[in-house]
Parts: structure tokens; C-alpha cells; sequence
């Protein structure tokens, strides 16, 4: 297994290509810079071209391929990293004129969740994000073909004479076919999980954000200070690196004095241009998010680019069909942001959704503006315990929004309302007559509507 904390250990030459489409090109380059160290990659330069749009045979132009050129032969680096997703013909065409490996930034992410993937199926869906992305590039990445045979108006014959090509590309659409069986079993398995935590009518609440932004962080947190489990048990990993968590993971916190558990979901991290193929692999991952009730929507405040950050995570939430889920907006890392007291009380999606419709899950419907204008919002530092509580008592206070609090007499012969109450609801039972079971319940409106002939007035 890949020891992330490794040293640099090779050397790259950074390509970046700055056109008029409104992209952030100084943070793109940073964060191209952050995910090759995250995989071992020094950058020793970087060259930039400006372009009204990309050259469709090598993205930069012919000029720019030849100064990179002349840049691999000089500085001799490992690869060649480009700041965008190549073409099929870009990257062969790059490959003949800079004879030196080449990664795009779709391959150096591919690479980056290799290395970090832990459990059975997010190994599964890594290799078929890489075999979706490399199925097409063939040619591009191969330069050495078998030689072509067959005799003359053989037209069928196949073997001796097949290119090497050929046999890679069976080779590849057979694996992803095996591949999409046991990624099926396995959703199965982990839509099975889904229902019963659906069933124990437990809250459930799921971290999402940027990469890097603190979701771990706020997850160990919260079983610190709420889990009577062995910590060492229970905790997810969590470190200062960008993706150090691909795993979904789903934990109980369970705040006490009275106040309802939750289930609280800690998920992959969010980065601009994340790969389409990543986004398909990881689709039964990312369905954790779309069945939770409620979202906890972590920004890195002391990231100068965290409205940004923010910007493109709504863009995901959308994109993955959980767009309309309530969230809270949380700002960690304010003991680290240069204005620790800057106002995040304004949304920095909600007027671009107002004025340009952007965030909405299905572009065949009435468009409709994302839910930020109804969310709440918090500032908090993962580090410190009473930020954590303040989180906890915030979702409590969200989860409990337009609850209905009410006294119900429960007939001993509808001992399954009185079930399905304790599951779902918080209950206190108050006393016992000839009738039933007098409870005191703090419950959904959906269940005072559903139970309410129990009800006493």
C-alpha cells in the first residue's frame, strides 16, 4: 500500500492554460501544484499560454509545445502536468512532440484516489473511473502497436495480425463489465444499510464541502466529545491533504441530556473539475448525501478562496441530485482565517443563483433557486469543544424545526403506533389507565397529522 506521507519523489513541469471562461486560473495552477504533492510530484516550473480557447490538436498551440519542449529537454523532469483533461488527440499528439509521460488533471485526481482508496468498493470504483478515462486514449497512451498481419483479403482474420491496441481495449471493456456486477452487489448492500438506518427513524445528517475543508476533522470531533466508544474504533481518518478521505463513513452521535441522536455521515470531498468519471463511479457513495435529511455544508473560512469553494460544491450538490436538501452553512477554521470575524452571513451563491439560475437539478424543469436563502449558518473551529457543541445544539435546533409537541393517549390494542412513535419521535410515557398509554411526544408534523385522532386536547 502507498504510504501517503512519502517524500517528493519525482519531478514535473506544470502546463496551464488560462482562457476567457471566467475560471479562477491562479487558484486552478495552486491547486494543480497541491494535488501533485499530494501524490509525491515536485513542480520545478510552471509555463503558462493564454489563448482565446484551446488548440483542439495540442491545447496550447504548436509555439507553446515547442518551449515545452525545449524546457523537458533542459530541466529532464519525470512528466509533463497539464492543468485541464486532454483530448483522446491532444494527448497523443503531445505525447509524440514532448517524448515525456504526460498526466492531465482528470489522471493526476485518478491517481491521487488510487493511492488513497481503502475500502473493496471504492477500489472498484477507482479502477473504473481510470478504465472509463484511459478506454478512449488508447493511442495516446500506447505508441508501440503490434505489427499489423493477416494475409491479403483476409479481412476477418483476427490474432497474429491484431493490434496491440485491440487486445487492450477487449481487454479493458471486459473488466469494466465485471467491474459494474460487483459495484451492482455491492450497492445492493449498501442500499439494504440505507433502509435500516431509514427504518430506525434516527436523523440523518451528512458532511459535505471542498476537499480539505475539515469534514474529518468535525466527525472525530464530535465522537471525541459525544461517543463512550474506544475513539481508535471509531474515528475516520483525517488529515491536512487534499482527498485524505474517499471512504464514506457512517457514525452515531449521540449528544445526551436528552437530546436525539443523529447519524452523521462524513463523505469524499468536492473539487472544481471533478472528473465526470469519478463523479459516475462514485455515484452510490454519493446517493449517502442525496438520502440524508439534512446537510452539513463545510467551507474552510481562512481558504481565501472559500466562496469559490463554496460556489463549486453547490454546483456538485446539484449535479448529484441533492441540490433541495436542507443544510447548514459551517465555516470551520476561523481560528486560522486572517478576518476571523468577516461577515459569512451572506450567501455567496445566492445572488449568482438569483441572476443566472445555475444551481438546478434538472435543466428540463422550471429552474428554481437553491435553498441557501432559507439555511442556516455557523462559524466554528473543529478544534475547540465548545464550537462542536454550538454545531451539535444547531442541528438539534434545525432537525427540530416545525416539530409538534403534544400529549397523545395510545390504546393498548395500537401498541404499533406507540413503536413507531419511540422510533421516530422523541417520547416521554407519562402514566398508564384503563384506556392506554398517556405520552408526552415531540414529534413530526407528518406523524401529528398521521397519529392525530391520539391526540388530547
Amino acid at each position: 500500500m502507498t504510504n501517503i506521507n512519502k517524500e517528493l519523489s519525482q519531478t514535473a513541469v506544470l502546463v496551464g492554460l488560462d482562457l476567457p471562461d471566467g475560471t479562477n486560473f491562479e487558484k486552478s495552477i495552486r491547486e494543480m501544484k497541491d494535488l501533485a504533492e499530494a501524490v509525491g510530484i515536485k513542480v520545478i516550473m510552471t509555463a503558462t499560454q493564454s489563448l482565446p480557447v484551446q488548440n483542439t490538436a495540442t491545447y496550447i498551440g504548436s509555439g507553446k509545445v515547442e518551449e515545452i519542449r525545449a524546457l523537458v529537454d533542459e530541466l529532464t523532469p519525470d512528466l509533463v502536468l497539464f492543468d485541464n483533461s486532454l483530448s483522446p488527440i491532444q494527448l497523443r499528439n503531445l505525447s509524440k512532440e514532448l517524448d515525456c509521460e504526460i498526466l492531465d488533471r482528470t489522471q493526476l485526481i485518478l491517481r491521487i484516489f488510487s493511492e488513497r482508496a481503502r475500502t473493496r468498493e471504492a477500489k472498484l470504483q477507482v479502477e473504473s473511473a481510470e478504465l472509463a478515462y484511459f478506454l478512449p486514449r488508447l493511442v495516446g497512451l500506447r505508441t508501440k502497436l503490434g505489427r499489423q498481419g493477416g494475409t491479403s483479403g483476409s479481412m476477418s482474420n483476427k490474432g497474429q495480425g491484431e493490434t496491440q491496441i485491440e487486445l487492450d481495449r477487449r481487454h479493458i471493456e471486459h473488466r469494466m463489465a465485471q467491474l459494474r456486477r460487483e459495484l451492482s452487489t455491492v450497492e445492493q448492500e449498501r442500499a439494504t444499510q440505507r433502509k435500516r438506518r431509514a427504518a430506525s427513524g434516527i436523523p440523518k445528517i451528512a458532511l459535505v464541502g471542498y476537499t480539505n475543508a475539515g469534514k474529518s476533522t468535525i466527525m472525530n470531533a464530535m465522537l471525541s466529545k459525544f461517543s463512550t466508544d474506544v475513539m481508535d474504533e471509531k474515528s475516520v481518518f483525517e488529515k491536512d491533504m487534499l482527498f485524505a478521505t474517499l471512504d464514506t463513513s457512517v457514525r452515531k452521535i449521540d449528544p445526551g441530556q436528552g437530546r436525539k441522536a443523529f447519524l452523521l455521515s462524513d463523505t469524499v470531498g468536492f473539487i472544481s473539475n471533478l472528473p465526470t468519471t469519478l463523479i459516475k463511479a462514485f455515484r452510490s457513495t454519493l446517493e449517502e448525501v442525496k438520502y440524508a435529511d439534512m446537510l452539513l455544508l463545510v467551507s474552510d473560512l481562512s481558504d481565501p478562496e472559500y466562496r469559490e469553494n463554496l460556489r463549486v460544491t453547490e454546483e456538485t450538490l446539484f449535479e448529484i441530485g441533492a441540490g433541495d436538501i436542507p443544510r447548514i452553512y459551517v465555516y470551520n477554521k476561523a481560528d486560522l482565517a486572517s478576518d476571523p470575524d468577516i461577515n459569512v452571513m451572506h450567501d455567496p451563491t445566492r445572488e449568482e443563483s438569483r441572476k443566472e439560475n445555475k444551481y438546478t437539478s434538472d435543466p428540463h424543469k422550471n429552474k428554481k433557486e437553491s435553498h441557501s436563502s432559507e439555511s442556516r449558518r455557523i462559524t466554528i473551529s473543529a478544534k475547540k469543544k465548545a464550537d462542536i457543541e454550538r454545531l451539535v445544539e444547531e442541528i438539534e435546533d434545525a432537525v427540530n424545526s416545525g416539530r409538534v409537541e403534544c400529549d397523545m393517549l395510545i390504546p393498548y390494542t395500537d401498541g404499533r403506533v406507540l413503536d413507531a412513535l419511540k422510533k421516530n419521535s422523541s417520547l416521554t410515557i407519562e402514566g398508564y389507565d384503563e384506556k392506554g398509554t398517556k405520552v408526552h411526544v415531540f414529534c413530526t408534523k407528518a406523524d401529528f397529522n398521521r397519529y392525530n385522532e391520539y391526540v388530547i386536547m
